[in-house]
């Protein structure tokens, strides 16, 4: 079964199947009384004309019954008119045919018992389908002798089956009318109806995306409870958030003033290349503080408020940065972004992501470091989702060590400075918004890491 996420269309959809069932069953219905309606008129026809042929029979001066040459009703008189008659007598003999049965071998059914009448189907050669009826009579002659005689009648069934194929072809041609129609006025209601879901839906992403701080209050009594209880929430939240922002803001303030008194004995030293790169890694411990000290209320007030990052900006102090790191390595980082590729979250976490992995690649290259990102396939580049690449031409990544490297502490070379979690925070990071990180062979001779983000 497909699933299907809209609500407005499992409505029509259940809707139409009820509409094909009920529309069915009547259809059904209707076909059945109307076939047994004009099957009872045929046998009362059949009756009315049999009667005529009693009564217009007479005996002749020998006593025994004949028919006369004209008949009231005009169709026993032409060929293959498609009403035919027959007299026979206790032999089965044929005392009388009707002229329109002259060319034919219509065949009348079985023979009724005395006294009683029978009304049959049956065909003639040609396959022509017929009603017959036939009626078993003892016949009172001029002397009081009971003689037994056979009157049958029979019409063809060709105009009766015409009909019966216009009037389903009319059933269903109306019944379809009437469903397309009520199909089309129950999805114009149901569009008016689900017009407050559609809006609270609406609402909810301007909450998330930052564009209003609260829902309406202007909806149906189903929806109002939800509402208020959602307003509830991020009221709450909000102000927990704020309460975390600013308490961890006050450690971050107490933590700078020690990087700062740092930044202040080196100032007071003379320039030289040592104090150059403490400076620049005192200048990225500021960042990694307030970094680290925000993230628990970006966490918690990350659903209410996405914002879209332009990362082209970011990235290039990023390379800058690890340029001068790895002055004395110089490896050439090669940046690919797309078009207007925007990161949706938070600064922090783009960079900690791209920070970790540029950082990794650089200490295990030789030479030769890429970066790419592009949007997730089937989605623009100012979408929520992306795909992150980075490549080096170092010594690669063992595939039997690739799961591991993805735990806290692990590391693959223990000469390299560092404490092993970068790739794991990448991970958790990837893994908050939706995503993962792979680890493979690059093109360039070197590991390949690749991390999506696809934040809802």
């Amino acid at each position: 079964m497909i699933p299907v996420s809209s609500l407005s269309t499992r409505l029509l959809l259940s809707v139409s199947l009820l509409l094909v069932v009920f529309f069915g069953l009547t259809i059904v219905v209707l076909d059945s009384a109307f076939r047994e309606a004009g099957e009872q008129a045929q046998e009362d026809i059949l009756e009315g004309q049999l009667m005529a042929l009693i009564a217009a029979a007479e005996p002749n001066d020998s006593g025994e019954l004949e028919m006369p040459l004209d008949l009231s009703e005009p169709r026993f008189g032409n060929l293959e008119s498609g009403l035919y008659g027959s007299l026979t007598d206790e032999s089965d003999f044929p005392v009388w045919i009707s002229r329109s049965a002259l060319a034919l071998n219509v065949p009348y059914g079985p023979a009724p018992a005395p006294g009683t009448r029978r009304f049959s189907r049956v065909e003639l050669e040609d396959g022509t389908p017929l009603m017959a009826l036939s009626l078993h009579v003892q016949w009172e002659l001029s002397n009081g002798d009971l003689k037994p005689y056979t009157f049958s009648v029979a019409q063809s069934l060709d105009s009766f089956n015409a009909q019966l194929a216009a009037f389903r072809r009319q059933l269903f041609t109306w019944f379809a009318a009437v469903a397309v129609i009520m199909l089309f006025s129950i999805s114009i209601v149901m569009r008016g109806l689900l017009k407050p879901l559609r809006k609270i839906d609406s609402e909810i992403s301007d909450v998330e995306g930052g564009r209003r701080k609260a829902l309406s209050d202007d909806f149906p009594d189903e929806l109002s409870s939800v509402a208020r209880n959602m307003n509830l929430l991020i009221g709450s939240e909000r102000g927990r958030s704020e309460r975390y922002r600013n308490t961890l803001d006050n450690l971050a303030h107490s933590l700078k003033t020690p990087l700062a008194a740092i930044r202040s004995v080196l100032s007071e030293q003379r320039p030289n290349e040592v104090s150059e790169k403490i400076e620049t890694q005192i200048e990225r411990m500021n960042d990694i503080v307030r970094y680290q000290l925000r993230k628990p209320a970006t966490e918690r007030s990350k659903s209410f408020g996405m914002v879209a990052v332009p990362i082209d900006k970011e990235l290039t102090k990023l390379v800058d940065g690890l340029n001068k790191v790895y002055k004395e390595k110089r490896p050439s980082i090669e940046v690919d972004l797309a078009d207007g590729i925007l990161f949706r979250g938070d600064t922090g976490d783009f960079l900690e992501i791209a920070g970790n992995l540029l950082d990794n690649a650089c200490k295990s290259c030789k030479s030769m470091v890429k970066l790419s990102v592009r949007p997730l396939s089937g989605k623009s580049a100012d979408s929520s989702g992306m795909r992150l690449v980075v490549e080096d031409d170092g010594p690669g990544i063992p595939a039997d060590a690739r799961e591991a490297l993805l735990q806290r502490g692990m590391r693959l070379d223990e000469n390299v400075p560092g404490q092993g979690i970068g790739l794991a925070v990448v991970s958790d990071i990837a893994a908050s918004y939706g995503g993962n990180i792979t680890i493979s062979e690059s093109s360039l001779g070197g590991a390949k890491i690749a991390v999506t983000v696809n934040p809802s």
